[in-house]
């Protein structure tokens, strides 16, 4: 059985977070979560197993003294930290015209999805050095491919991915940096109830998937618990990418 660590959760209210938090309380270890939405860290409290185990915390992960804040918090609660998961971020990618896409919104990319990014390693490093640890940064597919008008989200992510191999050198040997790209991962059932959907696919929605069906939160979160375990001691720098291998398939129109 592993040791159990206290691993920080950026975004761990719902989606992807959330399932991540599940999955690494499932496997014993202590989980800090935050989210900016009081009412899903209500909901994520409720649903989650092992409460004794979890912390949750609201915060903005591009904040700076808020992240400096529950950093501090997390590690005064559990005593350490050995894992960093920078998951939260502007899920929804623009769409519209690039020259409609005002400076603010771009800036609201950035700031949540790749300066919360920096902003929590900035303050995680000092902990995860004592304790050996390693970090899980969260960048997309569309850091490799886009859609039409999607200039801010994907900037966003591609950002994640070039800081991933830059963080894992500086921080290097002591900590290790990997980064994981979903692809199409299917977050419906893992929402707050007020946005809690009936998960549905079709056909044509499975087969553009090699794999053969959509993605769920849990695969993402079984990755990520082993990227932050001992037996992925030799993997630093290195993205990811848990598509169903979608982005390997070639396409044509008809």
């Amino acid at each position: 059985m592993q040791e159990a660590k206290t691993i920080y959760v950026t975004g761990g209210a719902q989606g992807i977070g959330l399932g991540i938090a599940h999955h690494l309380l499932i496997a014993g270890h202590r989980v800090v979560i935050t989210d900016i939405d009081e009412e899903a860290l209500s909901a994520a409290k409720a649903r989650l197993p092992y409460s004794e185990y979890l912390l949750a915390l609201v915060a903005d992960a591009g904040n700076e003294q808020q992240v400096s804040k529950s950093i501090t918090q997390a590690v005064s609660h559990f005593g350490q930290l050995d894992g960093l998961v920078h998951n939260a971020g502007i899920a929804d990618p623009f769409h519209g015209p690039m020259e409609n896409l005002e400076l603010a919104a771009w800036q609201a990319y950035l700031n949540t999805n790749l300066t919360g990014a920096f902003l929590c390693a900035k303050y995680a490093a000092k902990h995860l050095r004592k304790q050996q640890g390693s970090m899980v940064l969260m960048a997309s597919s569309r850091a490799f491919q886009s859609e039409p008008d999607t200039e801010a989200y994907a900037a966003s992510k591609g950002g994640i991915v070039a800081l991933t191999h830059a963080l894992a050198i500086s921080l290097g040997p002591d900590i290790r940096v990997n980064a994981i790209s979903p692809g199409w991962i299917e977050v419906g059932d893992w929402q707050k109830p007020a946005r809690q959907q009936p998960v549905e696919h079709r056909s044509i929605d499975r087969e553009q998937h090699p794999a053969g069906r959509v993605g769920t939160p849990n695969d993402i979160a079984s990755l990520t618990h082993y990227l932050l375990s001992k037996e992925a001691s030799f993997i630093t720098g290195q993205n990811f990418v848990v598509d169903g291998g979608m982005t390997r398939k070639m396409i044509y129109a008809e």
